[in-house]
């Protein structure tokens, strides 16, 4: 039977053709949005290491400015980074499993065979839990050693697209390449890693929430022996870093990030009387005027403080989807009235012996037919929006480009709410047509 209905479907659409391209057009277009929105929420909202939400902590302290604080939109938070005297103390700590300092600085990379110009890159110093604590790939190689951060050791890690294009893709491990025209020897190369958002960094800077994670990766020392200054964000409420890189180290400006991996709960409860004593000592000497306010903040909760999916993202979520619900309704109307048109065909078929039953699956069929073909041009249309907004991000016109990327569970998500959705809407066409008295027709005829 079923091939049957098949052919009854496609003869009705070969009798309307109009009306079948008005359906199709007006799922495809509801599809499309829903699938670019979707898709781009879903990136966005995402815990891109949801696996160790639950171990991996981002430490703040709130050492700012005791008359006002840090952000007056949130004035209950500290601020996102430390100090380079809280954080080396914090790191001192041997709780965490793992820990890791870091920040931006700025560098360029030269002395690749055949490498014409110096390339600029914006490079992580850190410290080696960073890797291990943040499951970053490699392809080939691994993170320096504890040595190397205590030394520090001229040692560093690409990332796969500076090694392409440095060294055509080939193992660098063991060669040796210039930052800021000092010899250092590659010690890994990362395999592709992207997280969704930035998590680890969030703090402003670099290549933004959703932009490629910024490479080559050094040890965090280099940065205060080459009296490097951040290149990312830093902040400042007192006398501001001075004049010189020691005024930078012993001034009141944030702008080192810590994370930490506490694996259970007694670790984490220790981590943090650990600093509540730091904070302590530190108020009886004058800093930390304002309330205790020390925090361990999980992935998820990281991401949730700093906002990261935006009001804007959200509405436009409800639009995308009372766009497709409104793209519905007129489908239903276009059904009934295309179903009720056709209506003397059902009625000589029930004549002849067809159930109320088999008038409805013919009809269903057709709109099984329907919601197919809007979906698969639905899934063209917003395969090409996801890249119309990523091509407008890469001009500066729109902030969502970096998350348009093809999420297959979103667009099979989009896919399918919609393919349910119009099939669900075609039920009451597919209903009503069966319920049509035949003898009406059969007296026309």
């Amino acid at each position: 039977m079923l091939g049957y209905y098949l052919r009854l479907a496609c003869k009705s659409f070969r009798r309307t053709p109009g009306l079948t391209a008005l359906m199709v057009g007006a799922i495809a277009f509801g599809i499309a949005a829903c699938i670019v929105t979707l898709t781009v929420y879903h990136t966005m909202s995402g815990n891109p290491i949801w696996w160790k939400n639950d171990v991996l902590y981002a430490a703040t302290m709130d050492s700012w400015d005791p008359k006002s604080p840090f952000d007056s939109s949130h004035p209950k938070l500290p601020p996102d980074q430390l100090t380079y005297r809280d954080a080396t103390y914090l790191f001192g700590s041997d709780i965490p499993r793992r820990k890791a300092l870091f920040t931006l600085v700025g560098g360029a990379l030269s002395g690749a065979p055949g490498q014409p110009i110096a390339l600029s890159v914006n490079t992580e110093a850190t410290t080696r839990d960073f890797f291990r604590m943040f499951d970053v790939p490699f392809e080939y190689g691994g993170p320096w050693s504890s040595e190397a951060d205590r030394g520090p050791e001229p040692v560093i890690v690409l990332s796969r697209a500076e090694n392409d294009r440095l060294f055509g893709g080939a193992d660098s491990v063991g060669r040796t390449i210039l930052w800021n025209n000092l010899s250092f020897r590659i010690v890994g190369v990362l395999d592709t890693w992207y997280p969704r958002p930035k998590f680890y960094n969030l703090t402003g800077g670099g290549s933004g929430d959703f932009g490629i994670p910024e490479a080559p990766f050094v040890p965090f020392r280099w940065s205060t022996v080459l009296h490097r200054g951040p290149a990312g964000a830093m902040d400042c409420w007192d006398s501001g870093p001075g004049s010189s890189y020691e005024q930078l180290l012993a001034s009141t400006c944030v702008w080192i990030t810590m994370w930490v991996e506490l694996p259970g709960r007694a670790q984490r409860e220790r981590f943090l009387e650990f600093m509540n004593a730091y904070w302590a000592q530190q108020r009886k000497q004058g800093r930390f005027q304002r309330p205790l306010n020390n925090h361990l903040w999980r992935v998820s909760q990281w991401l949730g403080i700093h906002d990261v999916v935006s009001g804007d993202s959200r509405l436009l979520l409800d639009l995308a989807f009372a766009f497709l619900a409104v793209c519905l309704i007129n489908t239903i109307g276009v059904l009934l009235a295309k179903f009720l048109r056709g209506a003397a065909v059902s009625g000589v078929r029930r004549a002849l012996g067809a159930s109320r039953r088999q008038i409805f699956e013919q009809h269903l069929v057709e709109v099984a037919l329907l919601a197919l073909a809007g979906s698969g041009l639905g899934l063209l249309l917003g395969a090409l929006g996801l890249q119309g907004v990523h091509a407008m991000y890469a001009k500066g016109y729109s902030d969502y480009g970096a998350a348009a990327h093809f999420d297959p569970r979103g667009v099979l998500w989009a896919l399918a709410l919609a393919a349910v959705t119009t099939v669900a809407a075609g039920l009451y066409p597919a209903w009503r047509i069966g319920r049509v008295s035949p003898a009406v027709y059969l007296k026309s005829q």
